[in-house]
């Protein structure tokens, strides 16, 4: 239980990280595109641009995964 916290942990880290950085730099985060579904609609797919989308679908999982990684490590540390 305690790596699932570990990685838990590590993973709202990098999300959090993540999400202020691509608001600094003007992408689109998840959050942003859920303000777009509940003002546009199906419409909303419509506002994205490419890098919005390869960031939201390919870019966030893949740093998401990160996170778990760096928390499988810190807990391979720690015990």
């Amino acid at each position: 239980m305690f790596k699932l916290y570990i990685i838990g942990v590590s993973i709202l880290i990098i999300a959090i990280i993540a999400n202020a950085l691509v608001v600094k730099i003007g992408i689109k985060s998840w959050y942003d595109f859920i303000e777009l579904l509940n003002e546009f609609g199906i419409h909303a797919f419509g506002k994205l641009g490419i890098v919005d989308y390869l960031w939201l679908f390919i870019g966030y999982p893949f740093i998401l995964g990160f996170g778990y990684w760096i928390g499988s490590k810190v807990h391979s540390l720690l015990m």
